[in-house]
């Protein structure tokens, strides 16, 4: 630990100088180890010590007077690429088929000195998971016994609708995914304890910094008609009907420099469309490889050796790009590639033969980690052109959002409409340009007590105090969960079918009687959620076992005068802003002037559970999509007001809440109807890894040309080849050595897979390269990595190449 580094009889500024001398020694240049291994006993030798100090300090860069231990980690945390359901828009017909980009999750631990410390991860996944959230904390209990827990962890998701689903344990999250998938969950598990242990390792003195600005064109509300039912009073102190602002914080490593960013800013993953089957981070996983790209390219978190000149929009790219151009002259270069014949398949050792092919080595030195965290983004949607019928071109109704009444006619429209793709790279160019500066002009530092707070309460009957209409106060109740109609009606974003749409108050009777024929909803559940019309009662329907929760965690951490408010849900533009208000009057008006009104309060949505959304009373009225999803009724947000304010009044007063509720563990009850990979096989003659359509031969291309290549490939859920890649590019260097320039990780590069019919053992990778426009001149090639599973269940690992081609 950190903290027993510091010496007792030393204040702890001193301590944490030692701390650092400690730390440093043993990461200084090898021709200075030598000289330091003298212990401090005499009077020279705490001078000798004391320029030590002063030189590793103007070696890193930055302040001496560190407030916090500060660690950053990340790990790959992409689920099977193949056969599994994505979630967020309950599509059944939404299969993965293959990676636009990995997905990560992302690990910041901050602590005071020998005090209290926080962790908080972000997961390029649709939400956080009730049953992933015990398994880890249960992995750090044995790991590092009482240190992390639920009061000081916080996991949350991006929201990307386009990761595999399968690893939630309530039934309503899993339907579409055919019920719970191992190997989806196994994997978010794995990579969120390795992020968090890659953090805790890394814990060094260090600073934070906070900084906030507007982003203007990433974002637009979907709902407007129910936000347009919020008091005109209210609306009107706020210049937008959306959340602009974004919230970054800097971490600054004493020794190091800068070695990373979170940010939250709300907007919704939903740029990649319903119909998309490549694993994607969406906007905010794009942003967030742009983001580590850019400080690799800056010489972050690389001590002294710092770069300086380099445009943080030239590349956006995961492998070090420091590769000697082998040729200049075009005929030598034509001529080189065309000796370069697709090699044909080959089995490989193992997957850790891959793994190593690709990832590049930190010498000792941390990576740069960001991170773009998910806010309250429950109305708002990242296709900013707005909403247009498929059939007419013509805006749809803006009170149902149909098409002539039919809703699966209306979608929004990304900046980069009709590509998903580019609307994806466009708006996560945004917010990761926002970044830069934000990060870039970074000075107010974050100072203060490191402390949280967190319960678990039971929405399905929670008890609420509210201000009656006379001045005197009347008790209303939280419902168990229910959808309505219009939850049915999907979004703007994505759909959904048959005949619902949003804004019905009062429902079917064709589709009463399909309900019914689930559950009936009891007479007081019907006047408990009223004006919605309720499709499923979840809340009381636990065949095979429960289908909505109704124990939710909530959880306040602070970092100085940052407040990040964990919330296991959607909450809307305006139920956010209530909420942030709530809290932050609590913070300045009983916080004995611990707090003013520069007091920085987010958000975090979608953390530790998944309920679904959370609407304003008034919009909840309107019954659009996020009505009719808000769970528990038409109070759920003057719920959580009420106790989001008890949380910080104990923080404030440093009372302990205690809880005597406790979340479900599921995991012995789930059910999976995914088949498993039975075999894979190949025609006869043909190896794994072999070339079905190769690059034409004798190409050349330039940048924004697209390269392809089709391989015989196998079924990517044998092995994920996690921190590993499935597709590669790779450039002839001046030595005839074959090095990887471009891998799964990389916005450019696409792996996508492919079988003849549902059920054949066949199958097929296809690997598209979109060059980009800062490419580096040579010969290149495309390579495949794969595993086959025979008949008898044995792994085998194989690769293979394309033929040679030039790029100019």
């Amino acid at each position: 630990m950190q903290s027993a580094l510091l010496c007792s009889s030393r204040s702890a500024q001193d301590g944490l100088y030692l701390n650092l001398i400690g730390r440093s020694l043993s990461q200084c240049k090898r021709s200075h180890i030598r000289l330091l291994r003298c212990t401090i006993g005499s009077m020279a030798n705490m001078w000798f010590y004391l320029l030590l100090l002063v030189s590793i300090q103007n070696i890193g860069g930055t302040q001496s007077d560190s407030t916090y231990l500060i660690g950053l980690g990340s790990y790959d945390i992409t689920g099977p690429a193949a056969d599994v359901n994505m979630m967020g828009y309950a599509n059944a017909e939404q299969i993965a088929s293959g990676v636009h980009f990995r997905l990560k999750a992302r690990a910041f631990i901050v602590a005071e000195p020998g005090g209290n410390r926080v962790v908080f991860v972000n997961l390029d996944a649709c939400m956080a998971s009730q049953l992933v959230t015990i398994k880890v904390l249960e992995r750090l209990k044995s790991r590092y016994g009482d240190m992390y827990n639920d009061k000081n962890v916080a996991i949350s998701g991006i929201h990307t609708h386009a990761g595999p689903g399968g690893y939630l344990q309530y039934v309503v999250y899993i339907v579409t995914s055919l019920g719970f998938v191992r190997q989806s969950f196994d994997v978010i598990v794995d990579g969120i304890e390795k992020s968090i242990i890659e953090a805790h390792e890394n814990l060094r003195p260090g600073n934070i910094f906070v900084n906030n600005g507007e982003l203007l064109d990433a974002s637009i509300n979907r709902s407007p008609s129910a936000y347009l039912n919020n008091p005109d009073a209210e609306r009107s102190k706020f210049k937008y009907d959306v959340d602009k602002e974004m919230t970054l914080l800097k971490f600054v490593d004493d020794e190091w420099g800068p070695i990373g960013s979170f940010n939250w800013f709300a907007t919704h993953g939903t740029s990649m469309s319903r119909t998309n089957s490549l694993i994607s981070g969406d906007n905010k996983g794009a942003a967030a490889r742009f983001m580590e790209d850019w400080a690799e390219q800056m010489g972050y978190a690389k001590g002294s050796d710092i770069v300086t000149g380099v445009r943080h929009n030239s590349l956006h790219r995961r492998v070090s790009m420091i590769i000697p151009q082998p040729h200049e002259n075009f005929h030598k270069l034509r001529q080189l590639a065309s000796s370069f014949l697709a090699s044909g398949g080959r089995h490989l050792a193992s997957s850790e033969s891959v793994s190593q092919r690709v990832r590049n080595g930190q010498d000792g030195k941390p990576k740069f980690v960001s991170a773009f965290c998910q806010s309250n983004c429950g109305d708002v949607s990242p296709n900013v052109l707005g909403t247009f019928c498929i059939d007419t071109g013509l805006p749809c109704d803006f009170n149902h959002s149909t098409c002539n009444g039919k809703n699966e006619l209306c979608y929004g429209r990304g900046p980069g409409y009709p590509d998903e793709f580019e609307s994806t790279r466009i708006i996560g160019d945004r917010q990761f340009t926002k970044a830069v500066e934000l990060f870039d002009k970074a000075s107010e530092q974050v100072k203060g007590k490191v402390d949280y707070r967190q319960t678990y309460i039971d929405f399905s009957k929670l008890e609420v105090t509210l201000l009656s209409s006379d001045g005197g106060q009347e008790v209303v109740k939280t419902c168990p969960a229910a959808m309505g109609f219009a939850f049915a009606a999907g979004t703007t974003d994505g759909p959904g079918a048959f005949d619902f749409k949003q804004g019905d108050d009062k429902g079917n009777p064709f589709w009463k009687l399909v309900r019914n024929l689930l559950k009936t909803p009891s007479k007081e559940q019907v006047a408990c959620q009223q004006p919605k019309p309720i499709l499923l009662d979840t809340g009381d329907m636990d065949l095979p076992y429960d289908w909505a929760p109704a124990i939710l965690p909530v959880q306040i951490i602070r970092i100085g005068q940052v407040v990040i408010l964990c919330v296991p849900g959607e909450f809307s533009t305006m139920a956010g802003r209530r909420l942030r208000d709530a809290v932050r009057t609590v913070l300045t008006s009983d916080g004995n002037g611990e707090f003013d009104s520069n007091v920085h309060i987010v958000i975090a949505g979608l953390s530790n559970t998944y309920s679904q959304y959370v609407t304003t009373y008034d919009e909840y009225l309107i019954q659009r999509y996020e009505g009719a999803s808000t769970l528990y009724g038409p109070h759920t947000l003057s719920g959580y007001i009420q106790e989001f304010k008890k949380l910080t009044s104990a923080l404030l007063d440093g009372k302990i809440i205690e809880s005597d509720l406790q979340p479900p563990d599921l995991l012995d009850k789930q059910i999976s109807f995914l088949p498993p990979v039975v075999m894979d096989t190949t025609p006869y003659g043909v190896k794994f890894g072999d070339v079905g359509t190769d690059v034409p031969e004798n190409s050349t291309f330039r940048p924004g040309d697209m390269v392809t290549a089709t391989f015989w490939s196998a079924c990517p859920r044998n092995d994920l080849l996690t921190e590993g890649t499935f597709s590669l590019v790779e450039i002839l260097d001046s030595s005839s050595t074959w090095v990887p320039v471009y891998d799964d990780d990389d916005f450019s590069l696409r792996f996508k897979w492919s079988r003849p019919s549902r059920f054949s053992a066949h199958s097929h990778a296809t690997i598209e390269w979109r060059i980009p426009e800062t490419v580096a001149a040579g010969v290149y090639r495309l390579r495949h990595f794969g595993t086959s599973k025979s008949l008898f269940g044995k792994i085998r690992h194989f690769t293979g190449t394309s033929r040679a081609f030039v790029v100019l």
